[in-house]
């Protein structure tokens, strides 16, 4: 356990020679068993070396080993537990009796996980699918292994638990299996060897991390291997997705200098109704019923809000608004919409391959859907220049135009997209792309994620150009979302309301105007 003597001189070098007195006085309890009280006196050690603008990276990956010593029995929740004096006062015997439990139980794993995978390869079974059939041979083969080898193994140990993490380790991405099925969980972050996790909309730090650095690696490649892409040195960087439609980040060292980085947005497969947001809160019917009748009349629609905040959620609800019999052009760089139409031609961007050559972006995917004969074109995000592709055709007739952007506040939107239309290769002065902005968009819609998790349209507004002269765009608010004080300070309270403000094409329109069925929705 104790750092190895070189890693210690390097520490000593890059630190000072001040601190050498107390890096030994840490291996010490290291050598003692004493977990607590040397992960005490190295997180002092660290936390004066970091004020000194001192680098301690040399020793993170041996500061995460001690933590795991804590997570094995019972994770942070019960280490946060532990009065501070008492941390590291855990008896001796304690602490070697769990070290021994830990390591016989990696052994266990791996000899059985070793045995498995030679005898899948013997019988021809496929390491790689992960269809039903061959999980069901895999797990039937690992069964009959364990049968045969139950007096190896310690009655501590839970076969169920035991089969579970070889299946995931052989077929699957080992400990992040448990959060990828965990409905509740909407992110997966990897830090290293740490693992944390996304629930209701608060980060927790998982129980259980990765035992090594090379057990992160594999889990890459197997995320990789299936999609043609690599990483490494030279391409640091990687964006894929998962059989099930999950997101995927990964970026790897010298980029990420504490060891890989991977981040998982998980997939939902359920696709939210209407009713299911009125439900959860997130819009209110009037809203709802607003909604279908924009997407009916055909007018162009940017969703916006800050990351997570539920754009894409609220994209797959309208879009699904949208008359059977239309032919939808959908546009996204991963892609992640639902829509239940049949008429409906998906388009995906495509990276570079490894010469550097093969790149399809948004904007020439837009440029192509032109030439498709959609009645509809659904843009997942607009983030660069082709931002400026979909104002053009926003203006020359392709009404119903859906889109998705990330900004601050309805109306920090113009902004943003000011800023992606100056991506473009078009010398355009801040009037003409006004112009464009304000007639080529009708409808904002705007989302917020609170801190307990909830995701809520906050307001609904029509884009209106300033009067002659002016080159302002004008919103008028049409719904909003007014937070209410609320005794229990975690939980958000608050009620939907219509201002009163009755759009333009409704009020030019005479079938909408004279409907009382339409003109209830804005009272």
């Amino acid at each position: 356990m104790p750092i190895r003597e070189k890693t210690l001189e390097e520490l000593v070098e890059r630190i000072g020679v001040q601190f050498r007195p107390r890096i030994r006085k840490a291996i010490g309890y290291e050598e003692d068993k004493a977990i607590g009280k040397a992960l005490a006196e190295w997180e002092e050690i660290v936390s004066e070396a970091r004020r000194e603008g001192k680098d301690v990276s040399v020793v993170q990956d041996h500061l995460k080993r001690l933590h795991q010593l804590w997570w094995q029995r019972g994770g942070p929740q019960a280490r946060e537990s532990m009065p501070e004096a008492a941390r590291g006062a855990r008896p001796l015997e304690e602490d070697a009796e769990g070290q021994d439990r830990d390591k016989s139980y990696a052994e266990i794993k791996k000899t059985f996980r070793t045995e498995l995978q030679n005898e899948c390869i013997a019988e021809g079974v496929d390491l790689v699918s992960r269809s039903e059939e061959n999980l069901l041979r895999i797990r039937s083969l690992l069964d009959g292994i364990i049968k045969q080898r139950l007096k190896e193994i310690p009655d501590w140990v839970k076969r169920k638990d035991l089969m579970e993490e070889i299946m995931n380790e052989v077929l699957g991405l080992g400990v992040l299996e448990e959060y990828l099925k965990d409905p509740k969980v909407n992110e997966v972050m990897i830090n290293g060897n740490d693992v944390y996790y996304e629930r209701d909309g608060r980060i927790l730090e998982a129980p259980k991390g990765f035992a090594s650095p090379d057990e992160v690696r594999k889990v890459i490649e197997r995320i990789i291997h299936p999609i043609g892409r690599r990483v490494d040195e030279s391409s640091p960087l990687v964006d894929g997705r998962l059989p099930d439609g999950s997101r995927v980040n990964i970026v790897v060292p010298p980029i990420a200098l504490d060891g890989p980085v991977i981040t998982i947005r998980k997939f939902s497969r359920s696709i939210f109704s209407a009713e299911g947001l009125i439900e959860n809160q997130s819009i209110s019917r009037q809203m709802a019923e607003f909604f279908r009748l924009i997407v009916v009349h055909r007018l162009n629609v940017m969703i916006t809000g800050r990351t997570s905040s539920g754009k894409t959620t609220l994209l797959n609800l309208i879009s699904n608004f949208i008359p059977i019999g239309e032919r939808i052009v959908t546009i996204e760089e991963m892609a992640e919409l639902q829509l239940r139409q049949r008429h409906v031609v998906r388009l995906e961007t495509r990276a570079p391959n490894i010469q550097g050559k093969g790149e399809v972006t948004v904007r020439t995917l837009f440029r192509n859907a032109l030439h498709m004969r959609p009645d509809r074109i659904i843009v997942g995000e607009c983030r660069g220049a082709e931002t400026l592709d979909m104002l053009q055709a926003m203006n020359t007739g392709h009404d119903g135009s859906i889109s998705t952007a990330h900004s601050n506040s309805p109306r920090d939107l113009f902004t943003r997209l000011e800023a992606m239309i100056g991506m473009s290769d078009l010398p355009l002065n801040a009037r003409t792309v006004r112009k464009q902005i304000s007639s080529g968009i009708d409808i904002v819609v705007y989302c917020t994620r609170y801190p307990d998790g909830q995701r809520k349209v906050t307001s609904v507004c029509e884009v209106q150009e300033g009067s002659e002269g002016d080159e302002e765009i004008l919103l008028r608010e049409i719904y909003r979302f007014e937070r209410m004080s609320s005794r229990d300070a975690e939980k958000l309270e608050g009620r939907f309301l219509a201002t009163g403000f009755v759009p333009s094409f409704v009020k030019e329109n005479p079938d909408l105007s004279e409907d009382p069925a339409v003109t209830a929705l804005f009272s």
